[in-house]
């Protein structure tokens, strides 16, 4: 598989194997790959605990609870901001911060492993750094059904419930 991302991975809590780091950079490239991404893109993902994204969610959201994952993009243009265009420079993404205590909580919850939950997490995080959103039923549609066709197509599937 090509690599279409630079991937910078972080795991603050010193839980996360080789094997899930691994899951989650080739997730991410297959992911990537799919949404057809500039080759040379960069995304940061870091692995946190539950009081440490709670910290986040309040500052940045103003949301006081823990969340499962959270995503930063930096391609948004802001206010009183000017668009640099340079052929030569990549793409810097943005940040996506996982709990690997949501996602181990949620990974039980749902009864599917805890690789899945994390890959889930990864390209629903990653998905936002592309500008996909949840906050209209379409727009919702649009996301779950691209990320559900990814992690499908990757092979992370959900067990079928009754």
């Amino acid at each position: 598989m090509n690599s279409r991302l630079s991937i910078d991975l972080t795991d603050e809590t010193g839980t996360l194997s080789r094997e899930d780091m691994q899951l989650v950079e080739e997730v991410l490239q297959f992911a990537a790959e799919a949404e057809e991404s500039l080759p040379g893109s960069e995304v940061s993902v870091t692995f946190t605990d539950n009081a440490r994204i709670q910290e986040i969610n309040r500052e940045y959201r103003d949301k006081d609870q823990p969340t499962d994952v959270i995503s930063f993009a930096m391609e948004e243009m802001g206010e009183d901001e000017i668009e640099i265009i340079g052929a030569d420079m990549p793409a810097v993404l943005g940040d996506i911060i996982i709990s690997v205590e949501r996602t181990a909580e949620q990974a039980a919850d749902y009864g599917h492993s805890f690789q899945r939950e994390l890959g889930f997490l990864a390209v629903h995080g990653f998905l936002h750094l592309l500008g996909y959103d949840h906050m209209t039923a379409v727009d919702e549609e649009e996301m779950f059904t691209k990320q559900k066709g990814i992690l499908n197509s990757y092979g992370l599937t959900r067990p079928e419930t009754l």
